[in-house]
Order: structure tokens, then C-alpha cells, then sequence
């Protein structure tokens, strides 16, 4: 028999956490996390290579109903922010409600019942609400290379370390030129034999304003009132000021560009590897990555850049159009499935439609949170709600405020389920596409924010404030709703 909850949350991330907290905080209080593996942290607890860290700032890359003022760092390395979440789920009685190694295979809506019915590797559950926190940057994309599989050596996913290799004095490959690249290659160069960095396209890397903070600058965090409250607000500020040039005024990223290429100059020596580290592309287009380390790094006599394209992975090494490298170690640092939102789960909702066929044209949400026809489906960090300019949990927390505004309703209302209206849906979607074109991330190049047919669905065009102005509370006219039954 299924096992009866109020509501359901899959993955135990910043979403997953942050979500069961704030209902919690509203009362709900038969919930469950389901997480598949056997720790929480979300991309935390998946991305252990060497280097890894997050380019937003510490102290607005945290709850702002958990503020943590000892960062050692003003940009927090990952096991800071792991242990921070489980901090978060210790503190506020999340953890006992966290079911680890289960995995959600399937999810249908009882639509007569008002009721998701879970399917786990450990068992069903049936909730009346279900809310997905799995993010965006779950699963690793690993490239289509002929041969891939036949390497002899130790071969992995940056998001899938394998930590008993041992890359001391070995010719290690680095396929891939995205954050996790320019993080790990810097820290491998240092013990490698040789590193080749396999490069498809070049990104925009500028300087990482780091610095570790000072012993006195952490007790006066901790000690004096609303001083880490400015910190944030400051942090905030600043960064919320870049949506001008990603959203509004593209043109403005034409002096970041120059500010790049000066930096660029000053950093690499050789004319040939400097003109191969610029993009072809108009910056802001992907995500610019931020290091003091990385250009360096390729400027030391051990480390390769590779520009010619992989043709095929053999046994001994990887060949190019223009040779063959003979490699120990290959290191993927492609990314992720990004656009694969719930996937690879089957999610059903009204009159049997599954979810994967709703969004054949591309993901579509209701503020990246409901989905017509699946009622009482929440997503958090759904479609348009990625940003290139901000902090991703000052979105979470919109979105938890949202969710709990839905739930709310429903139990004042007596209501068995709501499902956002079709033309509502359709609308928001419209807006967004019509919004993004002319932001920069749709100025012509190809981008983990886009479906394989260019069609950006991942980022939120407009500034952080608007999304939670539009997020501030649930509108009852944006829904249809069935009420429960007499006996209920």
C-alpha cells in the first residue's frame, strides 16, 4: 500500500531543502524528500573536483533565513557550501524527512483523487502536492565522439570525479572548455605530466575578485547587527545591475569585451594561444566564467590547447583533423543535459498526457513553476528561471514563496487541486520568447540556456526583483481548480 503524505519534494539541493523549510515554516508538516543518492547537496554534493567553487558570492549564494557569516572565502569553495546545506537541513529539521538512495521512476495524477502517485525504487508514496527540485545541471552530457568507449585509461565526467585516479605525471586530456574546465585544469596542471585542453569554442574568462576573508571582517559579521543584512543587500545590488547588459542594453557588454581582451593581453604572452583564447561569439552569449588562473595556466610549458576538432576517442588516445594525442587520462568537462528538465522520470498528468509529449516544442511553465494539465506539479529552477547576471537562490526563494502560496490557497479554499490555465501558460511563454530575443544570450551563438533547435528556454529575461514582483503571490485567476469531494 502507498505510504500517504501531504506533499512530495524530489532532490535535496538548494531547492529541495529551502522548499521543505519553508513549508515547514507553513505548516505542512507530513512531507518527504526523496533523493537518489546517499547524501544531500544537489550539484554540491555531485561536483568534487579539484578547484571547484561557485562565482557568485558567498554571502548571496546563501538563504537569506540562513545567513552564514564565517565563509573563509568571498567566493565559497564547494565543500563550504555542502556543509552549509547540511547545516540548513540539521538546523531546521529537514534531514529526518529525507529518504536517501530512492530514486523517482514515475509520477501519475489520480485526477478523481487529487493525488500524485509516486513510483520510487523504494516503494509509492501518494501526496496531493509534488514538487520537483532537481535542477537543471543534474546530468552530465557526455559528447557523441565515435570511440569514446574504447579508451583504455581512467575516463569521467567533471561531475562524476573519479577520485582514485591518480593524475600524477600522467598526459591527461581535458575535453571541454566550460566552468568546470576553467576550475579543474589550473589544479591538475600542478600535478600532471602534461595537460592537453581540448577546446571547441573559446569562453569569456575575467578576473575572480577572491580573496579569503580576514579574521576581524568575520567577527564583525557575526558581532555587529545588520552588517552581513548590507553585505548581501550591496552584493545584490551590484550584481542585479548586470541584467542591463544581458537584458536590456546588450551594446554595454562591448566595454566588458575590451576590458577582456586587456586582461587577456596581460596575462598571455603568445600571440597564437591569445587569439585562440577569443570567443567568436558576442560576450554574455554563454556564460562568462570567472578565474585568476586560468590563462596562466595555459601559458605554462606542459599545457596544450587544442583547437582542432576531436574526430574519434582510440584506445591510446584522441585524434584530431590535424593529429593524433596520446593521452593517460581523459577528463570530460562537457556540461550537462540542461533543457532535460524532470528527465529522465515519466510524469503523467490529466486525461494520461505525459509531460515529455507537453513538451515536445520545448519545456514550457507558467512562471517556470506550474505546468497546464498537471496539476498540483511545482517545479523549482524550471524553464526561464536560470540567470546569467545573479544569484539562482534569490530565485528559489520567489519560487518557495510562490509554492507555499498555492498550497495555502488550496487548503483555505478546500480544493483538491488546481491546474494553471492553458492560455495563461501560453502567454508567459510567449512573453518569454519574445523577451529573449533580444537579449544576448540569443545574439548568435550555441549555449547549454537552448534547446538543440536554438530555442532559449533556460534564462529569465528581466531583473531578479521583477521575477519576485511577479511571484510575490499566486493569482486564482491564472487557475482552473477542482474541490475536494464532500466526504474528504
Amino acid at each position: 500500500m502507498a505510504m500517504r503524505h501531504d506533499a512530495v519534494i524530489i532532490g535535496s539541493g538548494f531547492g529541495g531543502i529551502g522548499m521543505a523549510i519553508r513549508l515547514k515554516r507553513a505548516g505542512v508538516r507530513d512531507l518527504v524528500v526523496l533523493e537518489k543518492a546517499d547524501d544531500l547537496g544537489g550539484t554540491w554534493r555531485d561536483n568534487t573536483y579539484p578547484g571547484a567553487a561557485c562565482d557568485v558570492p558567498s554571502h548571496l549564494y546563501s538563504f537569506s533565513f540562513e545567513p552564514k557569516t564565517d565563509w573563509t572565502r568571498r567566493f565559497p569553495p564547494q565543500p563550504e557550501i555542502l556543509d552549509y546545506l547540511r547545516h540548513c537541513a540539521r538546523e531546521h529539521g529537514v534531514l529526518p524527512l529525507i529518504r536517501f538512495g530512492t530514486e523517482v521512476t514515475e509520477a501519475r495524477f489520480d485526477q478523481e483523487r487529487g493525488l500524485w502517485r509516486v513510483s520510487t525504487t523504494g516503494g509509492e508514496l501518494e501526496a496531493p502536492v509534488l514538487i520537483s527540485a532537481c535542477g537543471q545541471l543534474n546530468r552530465p552530457e557526455l559528447p557523441a565522439i565515435e570511440g569514446r568507449g574504447d579508451f583504455a585509461g581512467p575516463s569521467f565526467h567533471t561531475a562524476r570525479w573519479d577520485h582514485g585516479a591518480d593524475l600524477r605525471g600522467k598526459r591527461v586530456a581535458v575535453v571541454g572548455t566550460g566552468a568546470s574546465a576553467v576550475q579543474v585544469v589550473p589544479e591538475i596542471a600542478a600535478e600532471a605530466a602534461s595537460v592537453r585542453l581540448f577546446q571547441r569554442s573559446a569562453p569569456y574568462v575575467i578576473d575572480k575578485p577572491d580573496r579569503p576573508y580576514r579574521r576581524w571582517e568575520r567577527a564583525a559579521l557575526r558581532a555587529v547587527p545588520g552588517l552581513h543584512a548590507l553585505s548581501r543587500a550591496k552584493t545584490y545590488a551590484a550584481y542585479e545591475l548586470r541584467a542591463l547588459g544581458f537584458v536590456k542594453y546588450p551594446v554595454l557588454m562591448r566595454a566588458l569585451e575590451r576590458r577582456f581582451r586587456r586582461s587577456l593581453d596581460g596575462q598571455v604572452a603568445d600571440p597564437r594561444l591569445r587569439e585562440a583564447l577569443v570567443p567568436g561569439y558576442p560576450m554574455g552569449c554563454k556564460r562568462i566564467l570567472i578565474s585568476n588562473d586560468f590563462y596562466p595556466a595555459l601559458s605554462r610549458p606542459d599545457v596544450e590547447l587544442v583547437t582542432s576538432p576531436i574526430t574519434r576517442i582510440t584506445p591510446a588516445g584522441i585524434e584530431t583533423r590535424s593529429g593524433t594525442h596520446p593521452v593517460d587520462v581523459i577528463i570530460y568537462a562537457t556540461g550537462f543535459r540542461a533543457t532535460e528538465f524532470l528527465a529522465p522520470m515519466k510524469i503523467t498528468g490529466l486525461d494520461g498526457r505525459e509531460l515529455n509529449e507537453a513538451w515536445r516544442d520545448g519545456a514550457q511553465a507558467h512562471l517556470g513553476i506550474t505546468v497546464s494539465g498537471f496539476p498540483n506539479l511545482f517545479l523549482l529552477y524550471g524553464p526561464y528561471t536560470n540567470l546569467g547576471h545573479n544569484s539562482i537562490i534569490y530565485m528559489l526563494e520567489s519560487q518557495f514563496r510562490y509554492v507555499t502560496g498555492c498550497v495555502e490557497a488550496m487548503r483555505r479554499a478546500g480544493l483538491a487541486w488546481i491546474d494553471v490555465r492553458p492560455d495563461v501558460q501560453d502567454a508567459f511563454t510567449r512573453e518569454m520568447r519574445e523577451r529573449l530575443r533580444s537579449t544576448v544570450w540569443d545574439a548568435g551563438c550555441e549555449s547549454w540556456y537552448m534547446t538543440a533547435d536554438g530555442t532559449v528556454v533556460n534564462n529569465w529575461p528581466g531583473f531578479t526583483f521583477a521575477y519576485r514582483r511577479a511571484t510575490r503571490r499566486p493569482d486564482p485567476r491564472h487557475f482552473r481548480a477542482r474541490r475536494l469531494p464532500p466526504h474528504t
